[in-house]
């Protein structure tokens, strides 16, 4: 049961905040977290919002940062429950006109995605395979990035240009390529349309707009890494959202759910407190935290009253979409999609995520130009059949399959729009589906149903329906996220702390939002430090 003083509070139960919640208690602080919805995680969640039985996961698909995750090896969250799997061909892309599809395996599996690359060319799948391996290496480097506060001495183009010298200078790849786009590198390294059609997608997946200038660098490390590196979560991906709520509750966390923080409480220039919808106030001594996107902290909990003219200013300025805004399709299918590439290559059945609908580089770059521009691009999506490797996730002899679609922002199309493309959408995409695997008739369909941003926006509260509360672009990211005066976590408010996605490093399941949030705290209230020595960072 909640009391009305604590330590800390926590402003919201997505995972950064159950995992700073978590730090924060072991370090002694007594500490409450207050969750609007009725249930913990934020975009980790699945539901069974179709049919009983099968399970799709709304937002968050695929971790790729299970490995490197301080949380999970400091609060054992495989012995609270965290089960995952690694399937062995993890990205592929079919195509309608049957032609082999291009499938890029785990990196235990190197032989088997150069196999797939050099059906169409021998020197593209040996610099892929060549890439693949210096990214690896780079593992260290991309973790302590991620889980540290960043500052302009450790993230700056300099040292960019140092690590592309050094890492991939020999193949002609070096500190230049720093003002490049990903497109502009995707298109310079690889010949072969198919695997360039490819990784436009999975850039874009991670919110990396292919057309921006200076982000080349993060294809060539981040990209290059995270690609082939998912597992998936048994259960669906709540189930990390579960273990660690069960690792706050196992210190002593409290959890309000249901409850819908209005105000934070100031006195004397300092965060005190927060106080709900219903003027229930609950205080806190020494931490406020706030895992809400950065406008709704700053603009309307804090408020602007409260604030200096520079923080309202940069506040107002901070950008939303257009590059992670998704629709998430669901589909209850009979069969699981059986591709007409299949014939070259079986693994594209069993592929983790699939491409669908984008025949070439032209239909993939202009479904993402679409998207941001505002247009609701032409039906094709990533799919994934979690079902196909985790039978919890559909009744017995069944499959649940789920997708993401890149859309235009939720404010760009009104309310019937947005409407109509939910009636009309999936519908639009099966005909394309069935095009690049036969047996996704409408008998093989037993029901579907479309998430839309505007639905994203209201239930997650991630605005125009941005997954990374924020928009990546190099002056919203590293010490510039969200921007250089609140960088480090902390606010201008004396206690208050940041410590959700639109600060560094930005949206995906890795935690380090809060994790980073917790150092920082930690220095300013001589905390014990979170570092294990064996991690490095």
């Amino acid at each position: 049961m909640s009391r009305a003083t604590y330590d800390a509070i926590v402003i919201g139960a997505g995972h950064n905040g159950l995992c700073l919640a978590a730090y924060l208690q072991r370090a002694g602080l007594s500490t409450l977290v207050v969750e609007r919805r009725h249930e913990e995680g934020g975009g980790a969640n699945t539901e069974e919002p179709v049919m009983a039985g099968f399970r799709h996961n709304l937002h968050a698909q695929y971790m790729e940062f299970f490995d490197v995750m301080p949380m999970i090896q400091d609060f054992g969250l495989e012995d609270l429950g965290l089960r995952t799997i690694m399937p062995e061909a993890q990205a592929g892309i079919a195509f309608a006109d049957a032609r082999p599809p291009i499938v890029i395996h785990r990196p235990d599996q190197p032989e088997a995605t150069h196999a797939s690359i050099a059906r169409y060319s021998s020197a593209d799948a040996d610099l892929f395979a060549e890439l693949k391996h210096r990214a690896g290496a780079l593992e260290g480097l991309v973790a302590g990035n991620l889980y540290n506060i960043p500052s302009a001495a450790t993230g700056g183009p300099d040292l960019q240009a140092e690590m592309l010298d050094a890492v991939f200078g020999d193949l002609g790849i070096g500190h230049h390529y720093i003002q490049k786009s990903p497109k502009q590198v995707i298109d310079e390294l690889f010949d072969t349309p198919e695997l360039r059609a490819l990784l436009y997608r999975v850039t874009v997946e991670w919110g990396f707009p292919v057309d921006q200038t200076g982000t080349g660098v993060a294809f060539l490390s981040f990209i290059m890494w995270t690609v082939g590196n998912w597992k998936l979560a048994l259960g669906g991906t709540h189930s990390l959202a579960k273990a660690m709520t069960q690792a706050c509750y196992r210190e002593g966390v409290d959890l309000l759910e249901s409850c819908s923080v209005e105000k934070i409480l100031l006195e004397d220039g300092r965060a005190v407190g927060v106080r709900d919808r219903r003027g229930a106030e609950y205080r806190a001594s020494k931490v406020v935290a706030s895992n809400a996107d950065l406008r709704q902290t700053l603009l309307d909990m804090v408020g602007e009253d409260h604030l200096s003219t520079l923080w309202v200013k940069r506040a107002k300025a901070f950008r939303y979409g257009p590059s992670h805004v998704l629709a998430t399709p669901m589909f209850c299918l009979y069969e699981p999609p059986a591709y007409a590439s299949a014939r070259w290559d079986p693994d594209i059945d069993r592929c983790f995520y699939t491409m669908v609908g984008f025949d070439g580089p032209e239909d993939t770059i202009r479904y993402i130009r679409d998207a941001y521009g505002g247009t609701v691009p032409k039906p094709a999506a990533g799919t994934w059949v979690n079902s196909l490797w985790d039978r919890s996730q559909a009744p017995k002899g069944r499959h649940a399959a789920t997708g993401w679609y890149f859309m235009p922002p939720a404010s760009a199309l009104s309310p019937a729009d947005w409407a109509e493309v939910r009636a009309t959408y999936n519908e639009r995409f099966l005909e394309v589906w069935r095009q690049h695997a036969p047996n996704m008739t409408s008998e093989n369909v037993l029901a579907h149903k479309l998430y839309t941003p505007d639905q994203m926006e209201r239930k997650n509260l991630m605005r125009e329906g941005d997954f990374s509360n924020g928009e990546f672009s190099p002056d919203q990211m590293d010490a510039n996220r969200p921007f250089p005066e609140a960088s480090n976590y902390r606010t201008e408010v004396d206690g208050l702390y940041l410590c959700g996605p639109s600060a560094h490093p930005g949206g995906g399941m890795h935690a380090a939002c809060g994790y980073n949030a917790y150092k920082a705290i930690a220095e300013d209230l001589g905390l014990p430090s979170p570092v294990v020595a064996t991690r490095g960072y």
